[in-house]
């Protein structure tokens, strides 16, 4: 499994491209749509599906053109962020520019503890709720690696102050990933890697 992030993206936010077996999942499309598709060409992979770790605008840019070059492509979300994608207000761009911008509905709404396959990789969903109520990691197991969106970066966590965000109910998320191989390598939404405990101890909310 090999594993790209497209950075920059739009609003400083990561874009990773997950590649195995000729297949591909594109995790939170905010880098261009023309860039996602040359990268997944050059590669000669397959993209079958968007994941997303939560549906704030940043995270989201590409989605509706990737669907247009792609129909066949797949959108998954934590069905507590569905909303997100098709309301201004919630996704954050009304608050920021004062302006209206939405995308289509999901097509998969996840849940807890899902899976998500690509070529022979699997990927298992973990809700940690509090930067948004349908926050996730998708957590490989196999390969060591965690993509934890705006819940934990290098250093830091997400904000909590836009729609649906809470302090207490992110920390008890981080109290969760405490659970986890510390060792694990971190693929955040924003800024660089790091191993799970080290962002961990990082932050002082825990």
């Amino acid at each position: 499994m090999t594993i790209t992030n497209l950075f920059p993206g739009s609003y400083g936010s990561n874009c990773y491209l997950v590649e195995d077996n000729g297949e591909a999942l594109i995790i939170d499309p905010s880098a261009s749509a023309s860039a996602i598709l040359r990268r997944l060409r050059e590669d000669g992979c397959t993209p079958i599906g968007i994941l997303l770790t939560h549906g704030h605008f940043d995270h989201i840019m590409s989605v509706d053109t990737l669907r247009q070059a792609e129909p066949n492509l797949k959108v998954y979300i934590h069905k507590a962020d569905a909303p997100m994608l098709t309301d201004a207000d919630k996704n954050g761009f009304s608050f920021f520019f004062r302006q209206d911008r939405v995308w289509k509905a999901a097509d998969i709404l996840l849940s807890d503890g899902d899976e998500i396959k690509v070529g022979n990789a699997a990927f298992t969903v973990i809700h940690t709720p509090g930067h948004s109520p349908g926050s996730v990691c998708y957590l490989c197991e196999e390969e060591d690696v965690m993509f934890t969106g705006d819940t934990l970066f290098a250093d830091n966590i997400g904000r909590c102050d836009l729609w649906g965000g809470s302090y207490a109910t992110i920390r008890q998320s981080l109290k969760r990933l405490r659970s986890y191989d510390g060792g694990l390598t971190i693929l955040p939404g924003h800024g660089d890697t790091n191993k799970l405990s080290g962002a961990l101890d990082n932050t002082m909310y825990i």
